[in-house]
């Protein structure tokens, strides 16, 4: 482990590393049931739904056993949200296309062929990496642009702890957001009639969310190891307890019955390499250029932003802003993405709950191994993993996000082109849950505020070709 890990120069040990891979894990668990959900049409059980299933499991794995031994790095990976509903979209327009109306299934040929566009996105990734092109798009993001993305990331897992990921369907509608709807709604009576059922959950979420809050900070500040994942722990407890006690439902209701035999088959006969080259050809070459520009722009950045981000906040970064093995580590997520494209799953990327584990210590791929290791016991433990409240992750996300914020010391409050990209990545991101729509803006914003201002030498040839590729992409391409 020593040898391998170098665990000593990195100040930490095994137990810190398991404890911080474990507590990865339990942020981001949610993806292995929603990845299919998002691309399958919540179609649950299903041959296809088992195959995305199986393929987020394995080619997450993958992409974490590269992450943890070709970069030595505690970063997380698996199908990015965000692009997995995207795909979905070109899978469901694809699908209504002449060409596939005539298949069995013009959701599963669709969806094949559009498989080969992730792979082309993936084998594209791989080269990029392995030519330093993708290092050298990092060292063109300016410091002080680099130096807004960790705090912005911050906002933006504060606000999926407190928003998306604490959403709360029911009869009447949704999702009532637990820093939305939750004000007033103890006195209110018409509040509470507008949630339904759901306002029971509504008011159990958002206490378990600040228990679990509040006593990874009571817990941290005694300097207790593992306080993240005992601060979510004792948070499901409270949520299990409120939901038994109070709703009259059984939290462990997925445990009965549940199947604890990986679906193999269904994935051999779903995604396994099944990739439509005939219906690939008639989606169209510009559609498919589009598209292949689209994912690449999208998961590069989103990419970039969460190493530089995260590593940053673990005190990975150099003096000039840089993280060592960052081409190991872009490899590690290009390889993912090629074995999420020959698995059945959308683009591959690295999470920023990756950030959970690093707060917990978690400094070597020892962390990302663990979380790996894990994901692949999912494919037997599935239903284990479902009983995790994400009101609980809420927490964690929530604890991270704000001491992600203490990356604003570093920003140059005197420069008005280091502010102004960073207060719009700031907004940018949580609003429009990208972290590389943010980078983006902010780089526009840079470029802009250099050239006029008589500084426009200081502004480098790739940092002008970046913008303009992002300027293009939000005014340009659907």
């Amino acid at each position: 482990m020593e040898k391998r890990f170098k665990l000593k120069e990195n100040g930490t040990t095994v137990r810190t590393e398991i404890v911080a891979g474990l507590t990865t894990f339990m942020t981001m668990a949610y993806i292995i049931a929603l990845n299919p959900n998002l691309l399958t049409g919540f179609a649950v059980g299903t041959p296809l739904w088992n195959g995305v299933f199986m393929a987020t499991c394995i080619a997450s794995a993958i992409g974490m056993f590269c992450m943890a031994f070709l970069a030595n790095k505690p970063f997380a990976l698996a199908p990015g949200m965000g692009l997995n509903s995207f795909f979905a979209v070109v899978v469901g327009n694809v699908a209504a296309l002449p060409a596939f109306a005539a298949a069995a299934d013009p959701y599963l040929s669709a969806y094949q062929a559009c498989l080969i566009i992730i792979l082309i996105e993936g084998i594209i990734f791989v080269l990029l990496s392995i030519f330093n092109i993708r290092e050298k798009i990092v060292e063109a993001i300016p410091l002080g642009v680099r130096h807004g993305i960790s705090p912005a990331i911050g906002l933006m897992l504060m606000n999926i702890g407190l928003g998306s990921n604490a959403g709360v369907y029911s009869e009447t509608g949704g999702p009532f957001y637990a820093m939305r709807d939750f004000f007033g709604a103890l006195t209110a009576g018409s509040a509470k009639d507008a949630m339904g059922s759901g306002y029971s959950t509504m008011v159990l979420s958002v206490i378990t969310m600040f228990i679990g809050f509040f006593a990874i900070i009571i817990l941290a500040h005694y300097n207790v190891k593992g306080s993240v994942l005992l601060g979510m722990l004792i948070a499901s407890v409270v949520n299990w307890i409120g939901q038994s006690a109070f709703l009259g439902t059984n939290p462990f209701a997925s445990l009965s019955g549940a199947s604890f035999v990986p679906p193999f088959a269904d994935m051999v006969d779903t995604t396994l390499f099944k990739f439509n080259f005939a219906g690939f050809m008639e989606i169209g070459w510009f559609t498919i250029v589009i598209l292949v520009i689209t994912f690449c722009i999208i998961d590069m950045f989103d990419t970039i932003g969460t190493l530089v981000g995260t590593a940053s906040r673990a005190n990975m970064l150099d003096e000039n802003g840089e993280m060592p093995q960052m081409k190991e580590a872009l490899l590690s997520d290009a390889i993912g993405t090629v074995a999420g494209a020959c698995t059945g799953t959308s683009t591959v990327t690295t999470f920023i709950e990756s950030a959970s584990g690093v707060e917990e210590g978690g400094r070597t791929g020892l962390t990302a191994l663990t979380t790996g290791i894990i994901f692949l016991a999912c494919m037997f433990i599935a239903p284990i993993a479902a009983i995790i409240p994400a009101a609980a992750t809420s927490s964690a996300l929530i604890y991270v996000g704000v001491l992600m914020l203490i990356g604003l010391r570093n920003t140059s409050w005197d420069k008005i082109e280091e502010i102004v990209p960073v207060f719009l990545m700031l907004i940018a991101m949580p609003i429009s849950g990208s972290i590389g729509h943010g980078i983006g803006l902010g780089l526009i914003a840079y470029t802009v505020i250099k050239v006029f201002t008589g500084k426009a030498k200081e502004v480098s040839t790739l940092t002008y070709i970046i913008s303009l590729i992002f300027v293009i992409k939000f005014f340009l391409v659907a």
